[in-house]
C-alpha cells in the first residue's frame, strides 16, 4: 500500500466532499490516517530485521559526546577566579583584553579545578584568548539581558599572526590558494581564518593544528603497532602492550602506503564507482583514518578500546597507536559572543570574525552560547568526545560555518539553532568520523554538508530544516563541499535519520519536491526523510532508504535509541 501524506490525502478526497459524500470521506480519511500512524510506529528494518541489518551495516553512533554519552555535561566546581578582580569592567566602552588575559594567566597557574567567571554585561576583547590547561571552565552569567557578552570590535586579521597557523599560511602561499569568481571580478587569496582560528582558542602549545606540508611533518610517537581489528568491534591485536594501561587516550592511525589502488580506499568507499581524489595517496606518512580511543584493558598483545572501530584493521594499513596530546575537562559556557556587522567579500576570504576554535580537547564541552554576526561560530580540529550543545547562531552577516566538525571523532553537536545565512550551516569536514548533529534546526538556506576528505560514518539525527524550493520543485539539501583532490564527498555509512523538511512555499503542487544529494556519496543510509509535502530523494550510489515521507515516531533519534540500548545492556 502506498502511504500518502496528509496534504495529498486532503487533495484526493476534496472532490468527494463537494459531491456530498462527506461521511464516506471522513471514514476513508480516518482509515488512511490510522494506517499511516500504525505504519509510522514501526521500527525501521535496518534496526529490527536481522537480515536487513546484516546486509546494510549501520554504525553505532552512541559513543559521541562528553564521557561517551554516558554522563551529562557537569556543573563545574573548583576555585573561582573573578575576571572583575583583574580589572575587567563591563559596559564602560573600554577594551578589556589585557585585564582578561591577566585573569586567564592567573587561572592557568592554579592547580586543581578552576573557573574563570566573567561578569554580567558587555566586555570588549580584541586579541586571542588561549586556553592551555585541563580542568578549566570559562563561564559567563548567561546569554540573556543580564548575561555576559564578549564583544569583538575587529576581526582576527588585525591581531598578530598566530604561530600555530604558520604552516597553513605557508601552504596557502606555496599553492597560491585563491578564490576565483570571474563573473564577480574576484581573484583574491584565501584567508588563513576561513576555516581555522578563533578568539577563544583551546590548544596544547607546540602541537600541530593540522597537517598541510610535508616539511612540517614530525615523527609519530608510536606506542605500539596494531596488527588486526574488526569494524564495529572493540578488540585490537597489537605487537606489544608495554606502557599502555587502562584509561590511556591515544590515537589509532591507519595509513595508505599503497598508492592509488590502496586497499584502504576500497574499504572507505566499498568499491563504488566514485572518483577518488589524489590526497588519498599523496601523503603516505599521514594517517588517512584516525580515531582517538580510550584503552579499557590490555594484556597478552590484546587491547580493548572503549569505542568501536570504523573500518577493519588490516596488515597493509600499517596501523599504530600513537601518543595524542590533549586537554581534558575544559568547558566554555553561558556566554554571548558578538561581532560587528559587515559585508561579505567572498567565500574563503573571511576576515576572521571567528568565535571559538577547539583543538586538542577530550571529554570537554561548549554549552549555552549565542553567537552573533560571526564568520564561523565554532570551529574544531583534533578533538574527541566533546559535547557542543544549546548553541544559537544569528545575525545579518553571511557566515562560512556555524558549528563545524573537521578532523574530529565522537563529537556531539546538540540543539544547534541556525538563524543566519551560512555557506555550510551544518558540516562534517575532512577526517571527521562517528560524529552526530542531534535535534538541530536550520531556518535559513539549509545544507546538510559533508565536505570530503575521508570523512565517514557521521550522523544527521532528528534535524529540522526550513526550505524554499527552487523553480521546478527541487532543493540541494544534501549538497557537499570540499576540494576535488579530497573527493568523494564522504565514505560509506553516512546516515540521515528522521529529517523533517518544512517547505515554505509551493505547497499547492501535486508533484513531490526533489531533495538532491551528492552523486558521489556511496552507501548512505537515509531513513525517515519527511516533511509537510511529499518528497523524494536523489542521492549517490548504493543508497539505503526507508520511511521516506514518514516521521519516525517510535525512534525519533537514532543516537538516543542506540545509547539507551547500550546503557541498558550494561
Amino acid at each position: 500500500m502506498k502511504i500518502m501524506n496528509n496534504h495529498t490525502v486532503v487533495k484526493t478526497l476534496l472532490p468527494n466532499i463537494r459531491k456530498g459524500k462527506a461521511i464516506l470521506v471522513i471514514i476513508l480519511f480516518i482509515s488512511t490516517v490510522t494506517v499511516q500512524l500504525l505504519y509510522s510506529q514501526k521500527i525501521p528494518k535496518i534496526l529490527s530485521d536481522k537480515k536487513v541489518a546484516k546486509i546494510h551495516y549501520l554504525p553505532d553512533f552512541s559513543y559521541a559526546g562528553y564521557e561517551f554519552g554516558e554522563q551529562d555535561i557537569p556543573k563545574a566546581t573548583g576555585k573561582i577566579i573573578l575576571a572583575s578582580d583583574f580589572g575587567v569592567v563591563p559596559n564602560d566602552g573600554l577594551d578589556d583584553t589585557r585585564a582578561l588575559k591577566k585573569a586567564l594567566e592567573e587561572a592557568h597557574n592554579i592547580e586543581g579545578n578552576v573557573i574563570l567567571q566573567l561578569p554580567a554585561g558587555r566586555i570588549i576583547i580584541s586579541d586571542i584568548l588561549y586556553i592551555e590547561r585541563s580542568n578549566f571552565v570559562l563561564r559567563g552569567t548567561g546569554t540573556g539581558v543580564k548575561g555576559a557578552e564578549i564583544y569583538f570590535p575587529r576581526p582576527l586579521m588585525y591581531v598578530e599572526d598566530p604561530e600555530d597557523l604558520q604552516e597553513l599560511r605557508a601552504y596557502l602561499i606555496k599553492f597560491d590558494k585563491r578564490q576565483k569568481e570571474k563573473e564577480n571580478n574576484i581573484n583574491l587569496p584565501f584567508s588563513q581564518y576561513s576555516w581555522s582560528g578563533g578568539f577563544i582558542w583551546t590548544r596544547v602549545p607546540g602541537e600541530r593544528v593540522k597537517s598541510y606540508l610535508k616539511e612540517y611533518d614530525r615523527p609519530h610517537h608510536i606506542k605500539t603497532k596494531v596488527l588486526s581489528g574488526k569494524r564495529g568491534e572493540h578488540e585490537l591485536e597489537v605487537s606489544n602492550v608495554n606502557g599502555l594501561q587502562k584509561g590511556d587516550v591515544v590515537e589509532l592511525q591507519l595509513f595508505n602506503k599503497d598508492g592509488e589502488k590502496g586497499a584502504i580506499i576500497e574499504d572507505l568507499y566499498k568499491g563504488c564507482d566514485v572518483k577518488v581524489g589524489s590526497h588519498h595517496w599523496m601523503f603516505p606518512d599521514l594517517p588517512i583514518v584516525r580515531q582517538q580511543v580510550e584503552i579499557v584493558s590490555s594484556s597478552n598483545k590484546k587491547i580493548t578500546i572503549k569505542t568501536p572501530l570504523t573500518v577493519d584493521v588490516k596488515p597493509e594499513y600499517q596501523a599504530q597507536l600513537s601518543e595524542w596530546k590533549h586537554l581534558e575537562q575544559v568547558g566554555i559556557e553561558h556566554i554571548k559572543l558578538t561581532f560587528t556587522p559587515n559585508v561579505r567579500i567572498a567565500h574563503h576570504v573571511e576576515r576572521g570574525n571567528n568565535g571559538i576554535f577547539l583543538t586538542r580537547v577530550f571529554n570537554s564541552w561548549v554549552n549555552n552560547v549565542v553567537i552573533e554576526n560571526a564568520d564561523s561560530g565554532i570551529l574544531t580540529e583534533e578533538i574527541a568526545n566533546v559535547t557542543i550543545q544549546d548553541i544559537t547562531t544569528q545575525g545579518t552577516n553571511f557566515a562560512h560555518y556555524t558549528v563545524a566538525m573537521a578532523g574530529v571523532h565522537n563529537v556531539l553537536a546538540k540543539n544547534i539553532k541556525v538563524y543566519n545565512d551560512a555557506q555550510h550551516p551544518l558540516s562534517f569536514n575532512t577526517f571527521s568520523t562517528k560524529n552526530v548533529y542531534l535535534n538541530c534546526e536550520v531556518f535559513r538556506k539549509p545544507i546538510l554538508d559533508q565536505h570530503s576528505g575521508a570523512n565517514h560514518q557521521n550522523l544527521f539525527d532528528n534535524i529540522t530544516v526550513h526550505v524554499t524550493p527552487r523553480k521546478g520543485g527541487s532543493y540541494p539539501l544534501f549538497a557537499g563541499g570540499g576540494a576535488g583532490y579530497w573527493k568523494p564527498s564522504h565514505g560509506a555509512y553516512s546516515t540521515f535519520w528522521n529529517i523533517n523538511v518544512h517547505f515554505l512555499s509551493g505547497l499547492d503542487t501535486d508533484k513531490p519536491f526533489v531533495l538532491n544529494g551528492m552523486k558521489d556519496g556511496p552507501h548512505a543510509r537515509m531513513i525517515g526523510v519527511h516533511g509537510n509535502h511529499s518528497l523524494k530523494v536523489n542521492y549517490g550510489p548504493e543508497l539505503y532508504q526507508e520511511y521516506t515521507n514518514m516521521s519516525l515516531h517510535e525512534v525519533p533519534s537514532l543516537y538516543q535509541y542506540q545509547l539507551n540500548k547500550r546503557l541498558s545492556s550494561k
